[in-house]
């Protein structure tokens, strides 16, 4: 059983790596790149709707991989919720949990804010100057509050590998 909870927690610990690093790599390296080669807001929100769009066909899965390996690794609790509200180590976990319902939640905000109809204004140049800078600065802070997310829930499992509770 030890091999294959170490299995477990190694794709965990992977699909981590690919949510997490990838939301910073897009909000720290690309798009301050992009930014520097783009002529205008609305290319620069159209070459991000495509990246949005390839981003999140290999970080979807690994969220759902990422939930359902947690799930797995917090078994335990399952048994005996009782054990979430009574020990340190489960009021941890409890924290994470809402955490990533709430990631769960922005992230589902985010992606519905640039619905089809959306999309394809805004490719097809037809979204205006104000309403590409709306649609922007919308999508700008949920992706921020889903980094920040993601890192506090990354404390909170470094807090539970510690084990020392």
């Amino acid at each position: 059983m030890a091999v294959a909870d170490g299995l477990v927690t190694w794709v965990h610990l992977i699909c981590a790596s690919i949510w997490v690093g990838g939301s910073i790599f897009i909000g720290v390296v690309l798009v301050p790149v992009l930014k520097s080669y783009t002529k205008s807001l609305e290319e620069l929100v159209t070459l991000m709707v495509k990246v949005g769009r390839r981003f999140n066909k290999i970080t979807v899965p690994a969220f759902a991989i990422l939930i359902a390996t947690g799930i797995y690794n917090s078994r335990g609790f399952i048994a005996d919720p009782s054990a979430l509200l009574n020990t340190t180590y489960g009021t941890i976990l409890l924290i994470k949990i809402i955490l990533v319902v709430a990631t769960v939640i922005t992230y589902v905000i985010h992606v519905r804010l640039l619905n089809a109809n959306m999309e394809r204004k805004i490719m097809s140049g037809q979204g205006g100057n104000v309403y590409v800078q709306s649609i922007r600065t919308k999508i700008i802070i949920l992706g921020e509050v889903i980094v920040v997310l993601s890192i506090a829930i990354l404390l909170l499992a470094a807090l539970l590998d510690s084990g020392g509770f």
